[in-house]
């Protein structure tokens, strides 16, 4: 049961000078290091039986519930709990209403579980505490920062050596920089993008400086737009808003039977919109893996078309990019070396904990487009980070992320892609093996959607007008919606759903549940439990 958060506050904790500088370099007492030091050895050596033990997707408490546990809004004038306590509260009170997103029946999202190392390198850079967007807060971890970037840059433009030699610890360039994750990384790559569109000409200072008005005003034109996939990420449109070209500016592109961005309708819009003359592309964004299907754009000829008519190629390859460490799948990726921009989340197929993206430029002046200076850091000619960076505080997750290609090299990191896309191939198959599902995107990477169709249904299907099937397919959406909530809710596993459009069979958008499989203790016997369960929820739910 949780702690009942208004209850008084012991009469001995007391905040005063003393007590407070006790506190802030060493732990109140000894049981207060006894308690730490036991969940702190649980979970630094033993991780996944302690995320078994502590935390889960199978105590059942509604949110309402929940909710109302935690309605107080006042701040405790004095302590309320030793640290010790804070700490057995946070594992017996909070941990179990938490989500196991480390159990391999957690397959619904883009979150999983982390190598047991990666709480170690997480606590040394919390310890550390740098500020790496300025040098007088982090020091070699700005030089070992500027070291990995162009490490990864190389591992996605192949690059000879002689660019990296000039450019790794080149104050005047930038390969890239972190993010706190994949949407700020987009954002800045297309704040780029813009920047150097609408940049500096006789009477106009740039955009930057000037504001979207001015620059239109400046450039003759109404309107810039960014063409994207349908199945874009809804980062896109956020930058949209952000960067003042407005969201409903970011044009969804239809994608094809297979997923991929539909190179005809692209080639129609561009042609449209060249012809009306009064529009600036500000970018075309390429999905190196997409986040519902897991399907990669035609990648080479996005960039074909983008050098041909001047205008910058983002590659999205938050999920996808770590593709590239595989030796077997690296081809999937073909065409991303062209982009003028790639994003790459570290927090996904990297295995990071949570807050870790990154933003890579083919140009190494590019980041010059956003670059800001101030009197106290990030001056003029230093190599403080943070001069061309979105970011006013980071912390230090280069360090860990290189300390983790160190431990795991790439050759391990691409075992776990190529075990990941393989165990996504057998559920494919064995999707396709059972009469009542469908599968419903192609299966490329290792996110794959299908949906509940029971054979009944489908051979109704093939009686009924366009009147009937429209009614048919409300209901299937409506099946697959009450098994996903009720598999979320009996907390065994759990499965995440979408919508996609539809399809030239039948025009309607379509519910669908979607898996991904990037957790490394995940196989084919644990999804087939999880087809099981579905199928048991569907009988359940008709008998009622």
């Amino acid at each position: 049961m949780i702690n009942n958060c208004i209850s008084l506050p012991p009469k001995a904790l007391v905040a005063n000078w003393e007590t407070l500088t006790r506190t802030f370099i060493r732990p109140e007492s000894e049981e207060a290091k006894e308690t730490l030091i036991k969940y702190m050895e649980q979970i630094l050596f033993g991780l996944q039986e302690f995320l078994r033990e502590h935390v889960g997707i199978t105590e059942e408490k509604s949110l309402k519930e929940l909710a109302e546990l935690f309605s107080d809004a006042s701040l405790p004038l004095v302590p309320e709990k030793m640290l010790a306590e804070v700490i057995t509260d946070l594992v017996q009170d909070i941990a179990p209403h938490a989500v196991n997103v480390a159990s391999p029946y957690f397959v619904g999202h883009m979150t999983a579980a982390i190598p047991f190392f990666m709480v170690h390198l997480k606590t040394i850079t919390a310890a550390l505490n740098q500020n790496v967007v300025k040098l007088e807060t982090s020091k070699v971890v700005s030089i070992l920062e500027k070291q990995l970037l162009a490490k990864i840059h190389r591992l996605v433009y192949q690059q000879s050596k002689g660019f990296y030699d000039t450019h790794v610890q080149n104050t005047e360039t930038a390969l890239g920089c972190f993010t706190e994750d994949g949407t700020i990384a987009n954002i800045t790559a297309l704040w780029v993008a813009r920047n150097r569109l609408f940049g500096p000409k006789p009477g106009f200072e740039g955009i930057e400086k000037e504001g979207v008005v001015a620059a239109y005003k400046a450039y003759d034109i109404d309107r810039s737009v960014v063409l994207v996939s349908c199945l874009a990420h809804y980062s896109l449109q956020k930058a949209g808003g952000i960067l003042g070209i407005g969201n409903k500016n970011v044009v969804a592109i239809d994608v094809d039977s297979n997923y991929r961005l539909d190179m005809d309708h692209l080639r129609r819009t561009l042609g449209s919109l060249r012809s009306e003359g009064r529009t600036k592309i500000v970018a075309i964004v390429g999905l190196a893996g997409a986040t519902e299907t897991g399907t990669i754009d035609p990648l080479r000829e996005i960039a074909d078309i983008c050098l041909e008519q001047d205008i910058h190629f983002h590659a999205d390859g938050a999920w996808g990019g770590p593709t590239l460490l595989s030796g077997k799948y690296k081809h999937l990726l073909d065409g991303i070396q062209y982009a003028d921009s790639v994003t790459i989340d570290g927090h996904k197929q990297f295995y990071m904990p949570m807050g870790c993206g990154m933003v890579y430029f083919k140009e190494p002046t590019a980041l010059d487009a956003i670059a800001y200076h101030s009197r106290y850091i990030n001056r003029p000619g230093s190599v403080d980070l943070g001069i061309k960076s979105l970011s006013g505080s980071r912390e230090a997750n280069s360090l860990i992320l290189d300390s983790a290609l160190k431990i795991m090299g790439t050759n391990g990191y691409g075992l776990l892609i190529e075990h990941s896309i393989q165990v996504a191939r057998e559920f494919a198959e064995e999707i396709q093996s059972r009469p009542d599902f469908e599968l419903t995107s192609p299966q490329v990477l290792n996110i794959l959607t299908y949906r509940f169709f029971p054979k009944a249904l489908k051979q109704r299907l093939k009686k009924e007008d366009d009147k009937g099937k429209k009614r048919l397919y409300e209901g299937l959406n409506d099946i697959n919606i009450t098994i996903q909530r009720n598999q979320r809710e009996a907390g065994n596993s759990f499965v995440s759903r979408t919508t996609l459009k539809g399809t030239e069979d039948w025009p309607e958008d379509r519910v669908v549940l979607r898996v991904v499989i990037m957790n490394p203790m995940t196989d084919i016997d644990i999804l087939r439990e999880i087809l099981d369960e579905q199928e048991n929820i569907y009988r359940q739910e008709k008998r009622k």
